[in-house]
């Protein structure tokens, strides 16, 4: 038995195991087992070395006690999709990701599920922000946003691309260190043409975009039961069991 230990950004620790399960009606356009293998893939070989944030990803059919989520969706008007909140029955991190929505907006799942995974990953609390290049703003810890819309291959399926702690580090220079694992950004805060990024600007939440073409992508895209939302609400909620159920049982009944 390995006598290395284990390091973790959140728990102490220990490493989380993510209950995975798919609650959408429509289909994802990828098998989920397949994604959850190149999900595990994608967390083992890039992004735990780089954040120190492993975890184990399994299979469910609903939440597991003491295991964070992700869940697969519809879309926020799914019922009972909203009641999924911001964490998990036990009070620990759940991600929600909208199938039909995704799909829509002429995305890949298998890109946004790993967008929300490597978020949940380095930012599990949704709480952590920093100063940056401006010194009136202050900026949301989100590692896909700035480099959204730019994927890789992993076991033959698109995962998100993703930023690299320097690229959070002010003193970095230009090309001096690797801003992304894809290597597209050159300097620190610098958001690729399909990217965007969360600011506090005089007390509110706004957002900055790479291009003015993502920024008119973003305003038509249904961002509601997002985890970035969360942060203009300042409270996280535990999903809401008995609502999700009496919701989903009134759907079949009307569907019958």
């Amino acid at each position: 038995m390995s006598t290395q230990p284990v390091f973790g950004a959140f728990d102490q620790g220990q490493v989380p195991t993510i209950a995975c399960f798919n609650k959408a009606t429509v289909a994802l356009g990828v098998d989920l087992g397949a994604l959850i293998t190149a999900m595990q893939t994608y967390i083992d070989n890039f992004v735990a070395p780089v954040w120190g944030t492993p975890a184990k990803l399994v299979r469910t059919t609903d939440f597991q006690k003491g295991a964070w989520a992700m869940v697969f969706l519809d879309n926020a008007d799914q019922p009972g999709a909203l009641a999924y909140h911001d964490l998990t029955p036990d009070g620990l991190p759940v991600s929600k990701v909208f199938v039909k929505t995704t799909l829509d907006d002429k995305q890949l799942v298998s890109v946004s599920a790993s967008h929300e995974l490597v978020e949940m990953l380095v930012d599990p609390a949704i709480n952590m922000l920093t100063t940056g290049p401006d010194p009136k703003l202050i900026y949301a810890y989100e590692s896909a946003d700035p480099v959204e819309e730019s994927d890789f291959p992993v076991n033959g399926i698109a995962m998100s691309n993703f930023v690299y702690p320097a690229y959070f580090e002010t003193f970095r220079r230009p090309g001096s260190a690797q801003f992304d694992h894809m290597g597209k950004v050159n300097k620190p805060f610098q958001i690729l043409s399909g990217g965007y990024q969360i600011i506090l600007k005089n007390g509110k939440w706004t957002q900055v975009f790479g291009s003015e073409a993502k920024k008119k992508r973003f305003q038509r895209e249904d961002r509601r039961g997002h985890r970035s939302e969360t942060r203009e609400e300042g409270k996280l909620l535990r999903a809401d069991l008995t609502k999700i159920k009496k919701l989903q049982a009134k759907a079949a009944a009307q569907a019958a």
